[in-house]
């Protein structure tokens, strides 16, 4: 099975090609630290280098890896069962009054309820890789690591996404540093491993290199950090496990001991508690039958009890409480403004709709107030938003766009309800519960200092916009520029990142986008393959944003790009609908940047003190506008 292996052993002369006696290394002393990982030095045991077979089940597998001090067995579970055999073997032979035969010998050290043991075992793992491999292709065989391989993409790194899975513990996990993966470069019939560096790092996902190809890239892979499959330098030594080098490159060396410790020394792995941290990082504290709640989604300006159905990575699925089949639902992340702990709405001021239900339904439970998050404290005693108020938001209805909105009401707690000029409903069913600190409101003027195209309300008529026209013809003030949110994070995005995001208009979706504009904490984000139209507009710590690999690690479906074939006629179909459903209103046709940039300049009703356009500074922004006399 394995023929050829010998020449990997140390005690073989030397009789292979010029080639392989450059490339030998030089054995070097035993017990050698090979890695340093937060203190803990990985070394190998002592013993011969090379392969050896195991003398219970017959697997292959490198000498340095197996136990006892002669090396026989791959593990202690072998060791053990080779004694208890030998031992009943003798007790037979005794009882027999005869010496065991040399086939007898032969069959207990290796018998044939162990090699098929072994083969049963083979096959289960190949049954479980199968349906592993199916389980982690998205919709319609999209893989990351193809469509960043081929188009040169760049990855948000997961350092970005503090509401992630490992987003605040990611610790220095970068190119080069070494892993222990399966080696599927082998016809073993068991699960045997091998060393890989990382070549590139794309969010969870990393491009690996088994040790020993050097710049041949042939059997490079891909792999998610924090899958099951992957583990730190050492893992293998302390598990039983063993190291077997690919078959392609298995005659390349004849010391594989020595080759290792010389490119392992001083190289960096994972830490020892890795799977330990992701493990704990993706328990959530939310459970299913929890009571909260939310907005009402067909009337953003009330919300609504309703109960959590299922946690996937966090994120929930919300069945409002009436729902008696259960399809009236509601998607977001356990850090969502949009939801509540019960109580909330009365302690604001907030509407609210109550429910038929007179009484909990058994097994369901009210959240506790601590899981939800927490909204900064505010000081409402001094100058505080005013009802009429004019300001810049983002419209809750049509997130491409940031529309001339009003402050229709001032609740508890720092928490306005806001209306967008020109498309309310008489009602006021529309209206959308912003915190004061929320990075979706914006000072008058923000727009345009930063270069973005502002929308204007529906059916004004007096265009290019100009707010001090509009505050004078509406007999309103502007909203003071010191009450708003003006922190800008050191987040790390860069335009052209690729990442996995929800689609806000459609919650249960999480689809593969790009950051396309970075404006202070803003993001634009694209979704690859649809037009810019269906762009939105993001914080960047919202918790609707995820590292690329985090649907394949939550088991979440990832919605692929829209083929170019099917845009088209997906362009004039769902996408109508989408339209339609959203209400959208995207105001007039965009200015061109000259046009605005006109309007900037002529200075006839603002002095902008200072603006900001796009930029990847991270670097604080304020927004001040003052009206000429």
């Amino acid at each position: 099975m394995f023929d050829g292996y010998d020449s990997c052993s140390e005690d073989t002369s030397s009789s292979s090609s010029s080639e392989d006696s450059e490339e030998e290394v030089a054995p070097l002393p035993s017990s050698l630290p090979i890695i340093k990982n937060n203190g803990q030095v990985y070394t190998y045991p002592d013993g011969k280098s090379g392969m050896a077979t195991c003398e219970m089940c017959g697997m292959v597998g490198v000498r340095d890896a197996f136990y006892s001090k002669t090396k026989r067995f791959c593990s202690v579970s072998c060791s053990r069962s080779y004694s208890s055999n030998s031992k009943k073997a003798s007790i037979l032979a005794r009882l027999q009054g005869k010496p065991p035969t040399k086939k007898a010998k032969v069959l207990q050290k290796q018998p044939l309820v162990a090699k098929l043991a072994a083969y049963a075992q083979y096959q289960a793992t190949l049954q479980n890789q199968a349906k592993t491999k199916a389980a982690a292709v998205p919709v319609e065989g999209f893989s990351w690591g193809n469509y960043i391989n081929s188009n040169s993409f760049t990855a948000a790194p997961v350092t970005c996404f503090k509401h992630a899975p490992m987003g605040t513990c990611w610790g220095d996990i970068s190119e080069g540093v070494r892993v222990e993966v399966p080696n599927t470069d082998c016809s073993l019939p068991t699960k045997v491993f091998w060393i890989a560096g990382i070549v590139k790092l794309a969010g969870y996902n990393a491009l690996l290199r088994y040790e020993g190809f050097e710049n041949d890239s042939s059997l490079d892979f891909w792999c998610n950090v924090c899958g099951s499959d992957i583990h730190p330098v050492g893992w293998c030594a302390t598990s039983g496990k063993p190291l077997v080098p690919p078959r392609t490159i298995q005659h390349k060396y004849t010391n594989w001991k020595a080759f290792l410790v010389k490119r392992l020394t001083g190289a960096k792995t994972l830490p020892p508690d890795f799977s330990q941290k992701v493990s704990e990082s993706m328990q959530y504290p939310f459970k299913t039958s929890m009571r909260v709640e939310v907005v009402d989604k067909t009337h953003l300006c009330r919300t609504r009890v309703a109960v959590v159905e299922s946690v996937i990575g966090g994120r929930l699925r919300l069945v409002y409480e009436e729902s008696e089949d259960k399809t009236d639902d509601f998607w977001c992340h356990m850090y969502s403004p949009l939801i509540h702990h019960i109580g909330w709405s009365r302690s604001i001021g907030h509407r609210f709709k109550r429910s038929d239900i007179t009484k909990k339904q058994d097994g369901h439970f009210d959240a506790p107030p601590h899981l939800f998050m927490k909204v900064k404290d505010v000081d409402a005693a001094g100058e505080w938003f005013k009802e009429g108020m004019k300001l810049e938001a983002i419209d809750p209805l049509n997130l491409s766009a940031i529309c001339v909105a009003t402050i229709r009401k001032v609740l508890a707690d720092g928490y306005l309800m806001i209306g967008i000029d020109g498309s309310e409903a008489a009602d006021g069913s529309d209206w959308f519960c912003y915190h004061a600190t929320s990075p979706s409101i914006f000072p008058v003027g923000f727009c345009e200092i930063n270069m973005i195209e502002l929308t204007p309300p529906r059916g004004y008529a007096k265009l290019p916009f100009k707010w001090f026209d509009y505050l004078r013809e509406t007999d309103s003030i502007a909203a003071p520029v010191k009450l708003f949110n003006k922190e800008v994070p050191n987040h790390g995005f860069h335009v052209g990142m690729k990442l996995e995001a929800v689609d806000l208009m459609e919650p249960r979706l999480v689809c593969v986008a790009t950051v396309t504009r970075i404006i202070h904490r803003l993001l634009r984000i694209h979704f690859d393959g649809w037009e810019d139209e269906y762009d939105q507009w993001v914080d960047c710590e919202s918790p609707d944003l995820y590292p690329v690999g985090w649907c394949q690690l939550t088991g979440y479906q990832l919605q692929p790009p829209a083929p170019q074939s099917s845009r088209d006629s997906q362009s004039s179909s769902s996408k109508q609908k989408k339209k339609a459903k959203s209400q959208q209103y995207k105001g007039h046709k965009k200015m061109s940047s000259l046009q605005l940039k006109d309007e900037l300049l002529d200075g006839e009703e603002y002095s902008f003190l200072q603006g900001a356009s796009d930029q990847e500074s991270n670097g604080s922004a304020s927004y001040y506008i003052k009206q000429e006399p």
